[in-house]
């Protein structure tokens, strides 16, 4: 997987929307707040995004994957190389993140995205 098809993905998912922070890293959105992270020039491209609890004790110990630096109280793992995992499970913790990320969103927030305000 390269960076346009994880582009791809997030930009799929319901009022996503993307933006450049720190001057190099990718941000994709929902609601304002991030819920998948990858570096512009990163090679291999590697992604981190918020998992559930469940998730996180999986996947921050499979090899090619930790807890994200300064984010893994919240729950987000960063994998080094998504290319390393199958498309349609990355494109699961991407969904699962943007869920989670929406969920916790001020409900003012969820009801604009939700009549398309």
């Amino acid at each position: 997987m390269d960076l346009e098809q994880l582009q791809g993905i997030c930009m799929s998912l319901p009022h996503a929307t993307q933006d450049i922070k720190w001057g190099h890293d990718l941000c994709f959105n929902i609601g304002g707040k991030m819920f998948l992270v990858t570096g512009v020039d990163s090679h291999p491209v590697s992604a981190s995004l918020r998992t559930s609890d469940e998730d996180f004790e999986v996947w921050s110990v499979k090899p090619g994957c930790k807890p994200a630096p300064y984010l893994a109280r919240h729950k987000w793992i960063l994998i080094e190389d998504v290319a390393q995992f199958p498309a349609s499970e990355i494109r699961r913790l991407a969904q699962q993140s943007y869920e989670l990320v929406k969920a916790k969103l001020p409900k003012k927030v969820q009801a604009s995205l939700a009549s398309g305000v």
